[in-house]
């Protein structure tokens, strides 16, 4: 075998890697790979290890339950975390981010009485508190996998390793410590009061609890009858109510003390009732009635309906008389509270007159007002006893004999039933209201007096108001409105549940209740009980006793355990296990820097937060909040597993990228606390919209680079390009856009707005790739030479870098991937964009605020230019002779015709560009009346001053213009009453039919639009050049692939193709570096690539063929170069074909080589051939 030792021309690599086209690029599949980068690398823990020792960044995470999946409520409260602690961290500070769980309460029990079956107490205490407690400690972290992979997945950082939970004993003693400060404070008591209670999960709940599930429900609506006993007349007092179940524990009736009530009598039946005067309709028939007429086209045979009398007024005299008054009971359950005050008419200003009757039946057990009000006038005693017939099911007990054994909803068609039998039914009816429900388990709540434990908020409400005005929110108006009237008018709070899964009550309790000891720590407990402690749920502790220092034997804990909304209100301390442990530390941050969670919130946690900070260190426990709206389903309702009316978050993701799902939520109104009606057409949008726009420009910037290697053997080394030494125009704009990006971003997240960064990005992003890199394409190829086209990649490479810095804690993988790839060019090993801190716009340069205007005046001008061809059906391909700006403003004018000229006449595709500052010449001036600001002003006046306006001449407007005011029929109107349009009018010697014009108000465009030959072949030749382009994308070259252009064409056409060939030749060689070529003059060594018939100019068809260049090797010569041996010439064919066409033509004259020990020299012309030459 003959060795043969192949001397190739090398090329060193490009510094950047190749970047694929957006048709085959996966946002999704990419983001994956960027999740496998992060775990290779550690890349969270290292950003924390990295920003240690800096200031720290305190951030509370509101705990979920993991009970249950992740939805896009959690998704877009996690997002919002992730975005502002990922700034914070750019921004200069260390953070540190322990994800929470919620592991106690209503939630978890009810999980467990549903796989258990338990349906009460009863059956608790049979299966036993211990199993049942373990039961639930037994689903606490369920889908915690699933919620650490869903979290992770949608680019979260957090620490799920060092996590904390409130079922964890350090953090159940913090607990602990925090009630027991409360209680030193004189801040707890036990009361008896009436309060929303859940019959399904038998436990009172919190007012805020409330707020969170009301619902539409129909409900009975009875007018019930009460005899007054003695009234000389038989009167029966009427009283109305939508809770027939509360009637048989009644036991008293209100009216109010100012308002007037009437005796009246129902002509009909004889009986009299007691009714306010202003709800006399309330009762049927008690009204006249207007008669019926008779309709046209009804039988004369048929009678009218004679008009109702309505009843007969006997008395009137105000409430206040009726207090004292004794009546009859309903029911004779608790008749024999009638000599303990019961059963009588009480009175208070709360009874109002929009509905009912005006006298509201009292069941103290079962509303707040009533048992106020029962309490106030003595129908009741405190400590003596109360009607409450229902057992912790809501079932009637046996004292209700005839509706016992009966859930107290369904007893409500039983008793109706049974009033009617007994007489005292006055009306029946059905209404549909909102009602509060069980936010566990969906079903109503009813009020109900418990006993239970309270912390006193009254007593500090002007404390909540005052350290709630040192927090700063976004909204504010959630803030100064919702949360502000929330705390001004707080009631104290339950925090105790007779239920079993939580944090017990450390209240060591007497028999008699007289000796209390309440435990704030473990080691207390140890001390007073001599017992190690391992465990302080209610199973492991409850058997502990604590011996009497009365005399009064063993103390025993209480049965109750905290509100779960109590732990999750202590977790700044309980987290960090203060102040067991972390004292120092906790006290130096405390109150946090941000906090973020719901709207619903502000009845729950941020209440609960606020409540126990001001308790205990008179501080607000958060400096600032963001507060989100709900995300409803499209249609706008709550979503629904069982409707299924809303997209699987894990499928959104699959199909678009977490990215375009967190931007997608931040961007809209639910970050303002607004709601959200989600749409997977919204989160496409941003691909579409935002990401492919921003990933072309990146892939362009790396494709040039790699071109300028490639053709330069020039590597780009951004370090060695001086942006101070921008001279272009357009270099100079993009850079101070840049700044200015980096500073609004900058303010925007230091005041938490995060939802008005997308709309300046996106703008951002259109001025990059529709003008700079639009503009500068033949810059970015290298048109103008070596060192031009690095000052436009250097642009370009501090763009796309600042903005990957910039956009880093929005968009975690997509600037990550473009980090990693643009940073290949600098020194140092691999890193991360996450590492990075946010740029600092003070070591950039400024942003120059005139470039900046001068371009969005070219960009307003290129606007009105596009509208006028588009308005006369002239396509930006076909160029135009001549276009005019007016503007009165000569500055204006010269900031489009200075640098900025040669872009505007590329982009708008015309030949000349005049200016003029004599409005006058081109647009005729026309007041208008400002109707909205006018109208309200003046009214009737309107009228004529409108017609004075609109016939104002030119000097009068310019008057006006000129002073800023005028005076018309007597009244002075200002620049904001009066609208001052410009109407074009064609200029004398121009042919109206060949110019059009437009402009918004400040400046006016004139296009000439008559055409001439070479106009018309200068388009063709574009669009030639465009349908090149097109066939490139789809024979799928790479924009440094050479390619050579052929046309074949009918005889017909030929002779104009030929003739745009020839005469645009210059302009096809700058656009696609060839001139295009009869299909003739073809060599047959070429390699044909892509061929598509097409159609320009006007019906111009030809077939394009893209064929790339080869070479051809002279077979004779070669062997005689090689001394007869055929091997050896063949081995040098190879050779030849296996080099880029581009290093050959580069190469010059001969090319050399060293192979089978000897050295060759190949001339082209004699050894080979070029086969586009």
């Amino acid at each position: 075998a003959v060795s043969v030792a192949v001397v190739r021309l090398v090329e060193a690599m490009s510094a950047f890697d190749s970047v694929i086209d957006s048709f085959n690029f996966s946002f999704p599949k990419t983001e994956e790979g960027i999740l496998e980068d992060w775990e290779r690398l550690d890349a969270f823990k290292e950003q924390l290890r990295r920003s240690e020792g800096r200031p720290e960044y305190v951030f509370y995470d509101g705990p979920p339950f993991a009970t249950g999946l992740p939805h896009y409520g959690h998704i877009l409260a996690g997002t919002i975390k992730d975005i502002v602690t990922r700034y914070a961290c750019s921004a200069g500070y260390h953070v540190t981010r322990r994800f929470g769980w919620d592991c106690h309460g209503l939630p978890v029990e009810f999980e467990i009485d549903k796989k258990l079956g338990i349906s009460g107490k009863d059956d608790v205490l049979k299966l036993g508190i211990d199993k049942y407690n373990e039961e639930c400690r037994g689903i606490v972290m369920r889908y915690s996998k699933e919620w650490e992979s869903s979290v992770i997945r949608l680019g979260r950082w957090i620490d799920f390793e060092n996590d904390y939970k409130t079922l964890d004993p350090p953090f159940m003693e913090s607990v602990w410590w925090v009630f027991k400060q409360l209680y030193d404070k004189d801040l707890v008591y036990q009361g008896f009061k009436v309060m929303p209670y859940s019959t399904a999960c038998t436990t009172p709940l919190s007012n805020f609890e409330v707020g969170q599930n009301y619902k539409d429900v129909q409900d009975p609506a009875v007018v019930v009858n009460f005899p007054l006993l003695g009234d000389e007349d038989g009167a029966m007092m009427v009283a109305w109510t939508t809770t027939p179940w509360t009637l048989p524990s009644n036991l008293a009736l209100c009216v109010h003390p100012d308002f007037d009530y009437l005796k009246v009598q129902d002509p009909k039946t004889g009986k009299v009732y007691v009714v306010a005067e202003s709800r006399l309709a309330s009762i049927p028939g008690a009204v006249p009635q207007q008669k019926k007429k008779k309709k046209k086209g009804k039988s004369k045979e048929k009678k009218e309906e004679e008009p109702q009398e309505g009843f007969k007024i006997l008395d009137k005299f105000k409430g206040s008389t009726l207090v004292g008054k004794r009546y009859e009971p309903l029911f004779p359950y608790f008749e024999e509270l009638a000599e303990t005050g019961a059963f009588r008419v009480c009175s208070d200003e709360y009874v109002t007159d929009d509905a009912g009757t005006g006298i509201v039946h009292q069941a103290p057990a079962y509303g707040e007002d009533d048992y106020r009000v029962c309490m106030k006038h003595g129908v009741i005693q405190k400590g003596g006893s109360l009607p409450d017939p229902l057992d912790a099911n809501g079932i009637f007990l046996p004292v209700v004999s005839d509706f016992a054994g009966k859930y107290l909803k369904d007893a409500d068609k039983e008793i109706i039933k049974k009033l009617k039998e007994k007489g005292r039914m006055v009306d029946s009816s059905n209404l549909l209201h909102s009602y509060p429900h069980c936010w566990r388990s969906d079903t109503p709540l009813i009020y109900r007096a418990v006993p239970s434990w309270f912390v006193k908020v009254e007593t500090m409400n002007d404390r909540l108001v005052k350290n709630n005005n040192e927090t700063y929110w976004v909204p504010s108006y959630v803030k100064e409105k919702r949360f502000h009237n929330w705390l001004e008018n707080a009631h104290d709070w339950a925090i105790s549940r007779n239920r079993y899964w939580g944090t017990p009550i450390p209240i060591w309790m007497s028999e008699d209740g007289e000796e209390i000891v309440v435990i704030g720590s473990i080691q207390q407990l140890e001390e007073l009980s001599g017992e190690k402690v391992t465990d302080l749920h209610s199973h492991f502790i409850d058997k502990i006793e604590i011996p009497s220092k009365q005399g009064k034997g063993m103390l025993r804990r209480i049965p109750e355990v905290f509100d779960c909304w109590f732990e999750s209100g202590s977790m700044p301390y309980a987290q960090q296990h203060y102040p067991f442990e972390n004292k120092e530390k906790f006290e130096e941050c405390f109150p946090a820097n941000f906090i973020a969670e719901g709207i619903d919130q502000t009845r729950g946690w941020f209440y609960t937060l606020m409540v126990l900070s001001t308790a205990l260190f008179d501080k607000p426990p958060f400096q600032n909040l963001i507060c989100n709206g709900l995300v409803l389903a499209s249609d706008g309702k709550k979503m629904s597993k069982r409707l299924k009316n809303y997209p699987d978050p894990k499928l959104v993701v699959d199909a678009y990228g977490a990215d375009a799902l967190r931007l997608y939520l931040v961007n809209s109104p639910v970050v303002r606390a607004e709601s959200l009606k989600f749409k997977e057409e919204g989160v496409l949008a941003v691909v579409k919209d935002v990401f492919l726009p921003w990933y072309n420009a990146y892939r362009f910037f790396v494709q040039n680079a790699q071109r300028l290697h490639e053709e330069k053997g020039v590597d780009f080394d951004p370090t060695k390009v001086d942006l101070a030494h921008a001279s272009n125009v357009l270099d100079r704009w993009m850079i101070a856009s840049t700044t200015s990006l980096v500073e609004y971003v900058k303010c925007e997240m230091e005041a938490y707005r995060l939802y008005t960064v997308l709309p300046y990005l996106v703008k951002f992003i259109d001025d990059l790739t529709n003008v700079y890199v639009r503009f500068n394409r033949r810059r970015l190829k290298g048109a103008n030479g070596v060192e031009d086209t690095e000052m436009a990649l250097g642009v370009m490479f501090d763009v796309l870098m600042t903005l990957c810095k910039v956009m880093a804690p929005f968009t975690p993988y997509l600037t990550e991937h473009m980090y990693k790839n643009l940073s290949k060019c600098l020194e140092g090993e691999e890193g991360s964009v996450h590492w990075e801190l946010f740029p600092d716009p003070a070591k950039r340069q400024g942003a120059d605020e005139a470039v900046q205007k001068a371009v969005e005046r070219m960009q307003k001008v290129i606007e009105l230019a596009r509208i006028i061809r588009d308005r006369n059906v002239k396509p930006i391909k076909l160029p135009l002779r001549e276009m005019t700006v007016v503007h009165a403003d000569q500055g204006y004018l010269d900031d489009i015709t200075s640098d900025l000229q040669v872009y505007l006449n590329e982009e708008i595709n015309v030949r000349t560009i005049r200016t003029s500052t004599d409005i006058s010449k081109y647009a005729a001036p026309k007041a208008e009346p400002d109707w909205g600001a006018l109208g309200r002003r003046l009214g009737k006046a309107m009228g004529p001053v409108a017609k004075a306006i609109k016939d104002m001449d030119p000097a009068a407007i310019a008057e006006f213009e000129a002073k800023g005011e005028c005076e018309i029929a007597g009244h002075v109107l200002t620049a904001g009453d009066i609208k001052i349009k410009r109407e074009f009018q064609v200029p004398e010697g121009m042919d109206p039919s060949m110019v059009d014009a437009d402009g918004d108000g400040e400046v006016l465009v004139i296009l000439d639009l008559k055409l001439d030959e070479e106009l018309v072949m200068a388009g063709t030749a574009r669009e030639v050049v465009n349908r090149v382009q097109k066939l490139r994308k789809k024979a799928l070259l790479e924009p440094s692939d050479r390619i050579e252009l052929y046309y074949e064409c009918a005889k017909k056409d030929a002779p104009t193709l030929d003739k745009v060939v020839s005469t645009q030749s210059e302009y096809f060689v700058g656009a696609i570096g060839t001139v295009p070529k009869p299909a003739s003059r073809r060599q047959a060594h070429s390699v044909d690539l892509f061929r598509e018939e097409c159609e320009v100019g006007d019906g111009i068809k030809f077939v394009a063929i893209l064929a790339r260049p080869s070479v051809v090797p002279n077979a004779t010569a070669l062997e005689a170069l090689c001394s007869g041996d055929k091997e050896g010439a063949e081995n040098l064919a190879v050779w030849l074909a296996s080099l880029a066409l581009e290093k050959k033509k580069e190469a010059g004259g001969s090319l050399g080589v060293r192979m089978g020990g000897k050295d060759y020299s190949l001339v082209p012309g004699e050894h080979f051939q070029w086969s586009n030459i």
